[in-house]
């Protein structure tokens, strides 16, 4: 079972010149790392258990908060799930998870000495998220960065994911520790970028564009999230935000824009009650194929 006091020992982990003698060669959670001339060169990617067979990890990203990562996440799972793929969902968003809420899997995740069970959706999908480790739901993670990027990392040694076609990995917001322990400790195939139609999405796409960058990860395109609202009874599409400013940017960056979700209510009500499996929808078609062609 997930043993919070592993972490806890990570915790309090200062700044300063790190050196030989005061490194930890944990460079998932270093501020220095890959500037300080590491002293262990091996790779940083850690392995997966000796039950977890996954072949393809998507990650799911932006650059700032509140742009449906986990709307994105949970819809790419289902949407390859239903094309006979098997899917599995690992909640990196450890102070702010959603998966368990939008799937109704908001019970405990059990374990046995070999690791961590991960939690069914009522389809099949595999997840887990730290709210499956807390005996309530509403508690909130105090936790520093060390201790978070420890969980994330045990999400891929320690949980039985088994045979996994598709690995999507909610990422939470920005550029921070949780993101290069990630990148740096998980073997990214690819990330999907999720935006809005307002004009700070040229600031969101540059920032993860130039965080993949700089980890070595492709971007695979941009999903704009809240691009529309259709009207219910003529059926045009309203720019809620104003005109997008998507397509622009992705292609200055030389990207593709995936898929283009609307304002739904139906969809907003799937996610507060767990049935989102009950999406309809082909909006993100586009972003299913292109993961296939990994």
């Amino acid at each position: 079972m997930f043993d919070k006091r592993r972490f806890l020992q990570a915790d309090g982990a200062g700044g300063g010149q790190v050196t030989e003698e005061n490194c930890t060669h944990d460079c998932g959670s270093c501020p220095s790392a890959q500037g300080c001339g590491s002293f262990d060169p091996k790779s940083l990617l850690e392995e997966t258990n000796e039950f977890s067979n996954i072949k393809k990890v998507i990650a799911v990203v932006s650059g700032k908060g509140g742009v449906g990562k986990s709307l994105v996440t949970s819809l790419m799972a289902i949407s390859m799930q239903r094309r006979g793929a098997v899917c599995g969902i690992m909640d990196a968003d450890v102070t702010g998870p959603s998966i368990p809420k939008v799937f109704g899997t908001e019970e405990m995740a059990a374990g046995s000495e070999d690791g961590i069970f991960p939690l069914q959706t009522k389809t099949g999908i595999k997840t887990i998220s730290v709210n499956n480790l807390l005996e309530n739901s509403t508690d909130p993670v105090l936790w520093r960065g060390p201790i978070i990027g420890g969980l994330v990392k045990q999400f891929w040694t320690d949980v039985l994911w088994g045979e996994t076609d598709y690995l999507f990995v909610d990422m939470p917001p920005g550029t921070g520790d949780v993101a290069l322990t990630v990148f740096q400790s998980i073997p990214v195939d690819g990330i999907l970028v999720v935006t809005s139609p307002q004009d700070l999405v040229g600031m969101i796409v540059e920032k993860a564009v130039k965080m993949a960058e700089m980890m070595d990860v492709p971007v695979l395109g941009l999903i704009e999230n809240m691009a529309y609202l259709k009207c219910p009874e003529c059926g045009t599409e309203i720019p809620v935000f104003g005109p997008s400013k998507t397509a622009e940017v992705a292609k200055a960056h030389g990207l593709d824009v995936l898929g283009r979700i609307p304002i739904d209510p139906k969809l907003a009500a799937a996610c507060d009650r767990g049935m989102i499996e009950l999406f309809e929808g082909d909006w993100l078609d586009k972003a299913v194929e292109k993961v296939e062609e990994l």
